[in-house]
């Protein structure tokens, strides 16, 4: 009877275990990293929605049922929970009456500065994020006006980094959301103290990540025509491309002027023509009467009423004029051929285009089904190496260079590629996880039904076997003492072979001897 109340408490135990294993949730993660306030008003919440919840190891998590996860992030989003330790807009909800304006003015830049860095903590590579606004008072006088400023902490998760281009859009998010604010005017650097928005002032004379960007680009692009080119012909993983480009982002600018001579037969264009006409008249012979008459000045021109006014004569010049010296001279000024050519060399121009291509060896299937890799003939990688040149544009003036060369690849990464088998997936891991409890569980009562409990039972529910009485007699005789002379006990005389008969007994029905001998202690025999 001990054995079997062991066994059905141990098998009840084993029960109770399983049923509460099942009803046990699996538990996932809510929130990780949050501020004490916002863990605080995370924990209220789940208490007041009825959700279970649990921390994790030094409580830098917060752990719900893995079916109340997403049900749970709906609801507290809609409370505006976790607020990740800013505040916003909401500052300006709870304003006291008779606040001043310099506390609403401040509230104001409190609020705008916590959805300035809610919208920047938005981004998966930002961790937390900190603002500073500078806002100057606005005044009445124009001339006095100063411009605001801001000022950007991030904090990057580990291993994260930003590029050029969410830097920018960064600095044109703030710039954006301030009235007057130039981008220039915003500074940001991250948690090790690096300055990500230069802003032009920093004093490094290489290459801007925007030309490193457009090489990068060049050489992409040209990789992605030769491995169009050769892959469908050579397989998508039997060929290997880099190309180099040298790009002169020099700028220049050359103005000349060039002067072409006034020669040939075309006509040249007159800027002015001067013309200079004198006449001499001291040859001229004495005219006249001498005396009175030819010295009084010469009479008034009289002005008819419709003609020309006639000229004025001296009175010495009424007779015929005679013949005199003179002089002719006349200037023609052409305009001079002039040419301006102004010449500004492009930026970004590629100087020199290097590239690499490795393809690898052909595959070839036998008859037998053997694969083998054999190299590629000689004119069969000239073919690819004619390919290569059309591809890339290949220009021998601009000194271009191509290598196209044949080698076995390693079969490392093919082997890396097979598919994850069945039984090694996390998924079917899980499962087998999941499933090995409950199997445990299964066998551990299967052990204690068939070891404890099931031989309990059996020996309970025997049937007692009937003893004839000349059998009981004679067992009663066999196990008296025997006598010292080597007689018979106190029993009486025993049966020939009675020792083999009782141990034979013994052996086939143990129960039968059990009962026996529990009846003898019964009676007191």
């Amino acid at each position: 009877m001990a054995f079997l109340g062991i066994g059905l408490a141990a098998l009840v135990a084993i029960a109770v275990a399983s049923v509460m294993w099942v009803r046990t949730p699996a538990y996932k993660v809510l929130f990780a990293n949050l501020s004490d306030k916002d863990g605080g008003s995370v924990v209220a919440a789940l208490t007041q929605l009825n959700v279970p919840y649990t921390y994790a190891e030094g409580g830098g998590a917060i752990l719900v049922p893995a079916n109340h996860v997403h049900d749970a992030r709906l609801k507290l989003a809609s409370q505006g929970l976790p607020r990740g330790g800013t505040v916003g807009f909401e500052l300006m909800e709870n304003q006291r009456f008779g606040i001043t304006q310099f506390q609403e003015r401040l509230n104001f830049q409190r609020g705008l500065e916590g959805e300035l860095a809610r919208s920047i903590m938005a981004l998966p590579v930002v961790q937390s994020a900190r603002i500073h606004l500078a806002l100057p008072a606005q005044n009445g006088f124009m001339r006095d006006q100063q411009k605001p400023s801001a000022s950007v902490l991030l904090n990057l998760h580990p291993g994260r980094v930003l590029d050029r281009a969410q830097v920018a859009g960064i600095v044109h998010l703030v710039a954006s959301s301030i009235p007057e604010l130039s981008p220039r005017q915003v500074s940001i650097i991250d948690q090790t103290g690096s300055l990500l928005s230069a802003n032009g002032e920093s004093g490094n004379t290489g290459m801007d990540p925007g030309q490193l960007n457009y090489i990068r680009q060049i050489e992409t692009g040209h990789i992605a025509r030769i491995l169009a080119i050769l892959e469908p012909v050579y397989g998508r993983d039997n060929v290997r491309a880099q190309v180099t480009a040298d790009v002169d982002f020099t700028q220049s600018e050359q103005t000349a002027e060039q002067y072409r001579p006034n020669q040939g037969t075309e006509a040249a264009a007159v800027r002015s023509i001067q013309t200079i006409d004198a006449k001499d008249g001291s040859g001229q012979a004495a005219q006249g009467v001498p005396g009175a008459m030819s010295n009084q000045p010469p009479s008034p021109a009289n002005a008819p009423a419709n003609g020309a006014a006639q000229a004025p004569q001296a009175a010495g010049q009424a007779g015929a004029q005679a013949a005199g010296n003179g002089r002719r001279e006349a200037t023609t000024n052409y305009e001079v051929d002039k040419t301006i050519k102004v010449t500004r060399a492009g930026s970004g121009m590629i100087k020199r285009l290097t590239a690499a291509v490795v393809v690898n060896h052909k595959k070839v299937t036998a008859t037998d089904g053997k694969v083998t890799y054999v190299a590629l003939p000689a004119p069969e990688l000239e073919n690819v190496n004619a390919l290569v040149r059309e591809a890339i544009g290949f220009a021998k003036d601009r000194g271009d260079s191509i290598n196209v060369v044949n080698a076995p690849f390693s079969r490392e990464d093919a082997a890396k590629e097979v598919a994850v088998p069945l039984w090694k997936q996390p998924e079917v891991i899980d499962m087998g996880k999941e499933g090995a409890r409950y199997l445990g569980l299964l066998m551990l009562a299967l052990i204690v039904i068939f070891t404890v409990i099931r031989p309990s039972l059996k020996a309970l529910t025997a049937p007692p076997v009937v003893v004839p009485p000349r059998l009981n007699e004679t067992v009663k005789d066999d196990l008296a003492l025997p006598a010292p002379d080597g007689g018979a006990g106190a029993g009486g005389p025993a049966l020939p072979n009675a020792n083999e008969a009782i141990l034979k007994l013994a052996r086939d029905n143990p129960a039968a001897v059990a009962n026996v001998v529990r009846g003898w202690v019964g009676n007191g025999a």
